[in-house]
């Protein structure tokens, strides 16, 4: 059985969810090496999604992806606004009018999301950005892109976890923390952070869909 709308609609819901959970860890995460304003920000755009999905959910996983994307561009701060915006908007453009997602398109969406996080904010893995828990989550969705909706996700949401705790050790080298130099070194990065959680909480979603 594939991923339809509604699906979709209540993984985003579930991910807002654990948004407003972590908010305070991203501030602190953020603190640390940027403007303390990425969990925050986050739950802002979560908040008015929900919104926006309780008035009128799309009647596509592709429109329901492309509101998640006008969405957070127009409501979150700070740089997280226009990469995760491009990312679920290039996600929508890659399952196109698909009525249901299977595990190949699904995996396909991630890809196209990497694809724009990394159009638009020019970062590669090692610079210890969202980059860095985003390419080996595809990588892995990839592997599993013959399985299920709920294994291609459950795969990027293990590798993403992964990804995102390898920034520790890394010396910045894009956005606020790169200001920092050496002293970023030894602390999370917010960015590929937030973006395990919510590849957990989508995984988690359709685990029990």
């Amino acid at each position: 059985m594939g991923c339809t709308a509604s699906d979709v609609v209540a993984a985003l819901r579930l991910a807002a969810t654990v948004v407003q959970e972590h908010r305070d860890e991203l501030v602190r995460l953020d603190q640390a090496i940027g403007d303390a304003d990425h969990g925050e920000n986050l739950r802002r755009g979560f908040t008015a999604l929900v919104s926006r999905l309780d008035a009128e959910p799309p009647a596509t996983p592709g429109k329901v992806l492309k509101l998640v994307a006008t969405t957070l561009i127009s409501t979150v701060g700070g740089a997280a606004g226009p990469l995760y915006g491009t990312a679920f908007l290039r996600a929508s453009a890659a399952v196109g009018d698909a009525e249901e997602l299977d595990g190949e398109l699904m995996a396909r969406a991630l890809q196209g999301a990497l694809d724009g996080v990394v159009a638009r904010g020019k970062a590669v893995v090692g610079d210890k950005t969202m980059v860095d828990a985003l390419t080996p989550a595809v990588t892995a969705a990839a592997h599993a892109g013959g399985g299920s909706v709920s294994a291609v996700l459950s795969a990027a949401a293990d590798a993403a976890a992964e990804g995102a705790e390898s920034t520790v050790p890394m010396v910045a080298r894009k956005g606020r923390a790169s200001y920092l130099g050496e002293r970023s070194a030894g602390h999370l990065d917010p960015g590929a952070r937030s973006t395990a959680l919510l590849l957990r909480a989508f995984a988690d979603a359709a685990a029990k869909a």
